[in-house]
């Protein structure tokens, strides 16, 4: 016979049909009331509750990635940016370098010298020799994305420093700035291609745009406006800059961020060694 207690107790429940249970106390305390929500035939649904319990928390803690100045429009712009701050205001709106260094201010108040043109364009030479022919050697496959590309200076050296021979000048040896630079270039080049491609990258535009207002000014002071063979190209040099700009962009695809940031960390050296043998116009 059942007891007064269980009758009693069933009894009760009897009385409250609308009777809710508790909440168990292994769930979840950052569910809310509403999660809870009951069908018609008062059953619970876990894995949906769970499941959304998930994404709410995955979408408030996912953070970012630091984005890098110039890096939505390709690497090439990053190369850039960089290279621009380390112009000086003299030369550039973007620089932010201070002037410490005579090839530093603006090329308006240069003063050059017949000997210390020569001595630059015959350095300058050793260095685009030396650029040309890594390039054309390829120690790494990506060097070959960059051969033929019309912003080849040597040929074009080459036939000034042959004018000025026929001219009456004597033609220099190259001297330790450019000899230096060459040297390096080779031993970064065989086993460093970021580095390398920062050098190419930093050496081809420099002279397509700073390069030519300096060949500009020269030509003025001290070569009667002849426009040297140096500074001009074969074709439209905008297109050429474009193509070698694609190229620069599709190869570093393929690079690691840390292997992009190794390469712009290397422009700083490219203007150390660049910026040597321009101070030998002054010379």
């Amino acid at each position: 016979m059942a007891s007064l207690t269980s009758i009693s107790q069933s009894h009760t429940l009897l009385k409250k049909p609308n009777f809710t249970p508790s909440i168990p106390h292994n769930l979840s305390s950052s569910f809310t009331p509403r999660d809870f929500l009951f069908s018609k035939t008062q059953s619970f649904k876990l894995p949906q509750m769970a499941s959304r319990s998930y994404v709410v928390s995955a979408s408030t803690t996912e953070t970012p990635r630091k984005r890098y100045p110039g890096e939505a429009k390709g690497f090439v712009e990053e190369m850039r940016f960089v290279a621009m701050k380390l112009h000086t205001k003299e030369q550039a709106k973007e620089g932010e370098k201070e002037v410490k260094q005579p090839e530093e201010h603006s090329v308006r108040k240069w003063e050059p010298s017949i000997d210390g043109y020569l001595k630059f364009l015959v350095d300058s030479k050793l260095v685009y020799d030396t650029l040309e022919s890594i390039i054309d050697k390829a120690a790494f496959p990506i060097y070959a994305e960059f051969r033929n590309t019309g912003l080849e200076r040597s040929e074009k050296l080459a036939k000034d420093l042959q004018w000025f021979e026929e001219q009456g000048y004597a033609i220099p040896k190259p001297s330790s700035p450019g000899i230096t630079y060459a040297e390096y270039l080779k031993e970064i080049s065989d086993k460093d291609p970021q580095a390398f491609i920062c050098h190419f990258y930093n050496t081809y535009f420099a002279h397509s745009a700073g390069g030519r207002m300096i060949g500009k000014k020269v030509a003025q002071q001290i070569l009667n406006n002849r426009e040297l063979e140096f500074y001009k190209w074969d074709g439209d040099l905008s297109q050429l800059l474009q193509n070698v700009r694609d190229k620069l962009n599709k190869v570093a695809e393929s690079w690691t961020r840390d292997e992009k940031n190794h390469c712009l960390e290397e422009t700083e050296k490219s203007f150390k060694h660049s910026g040597e043998i321009l101070r030998l116009i002054l010379s």
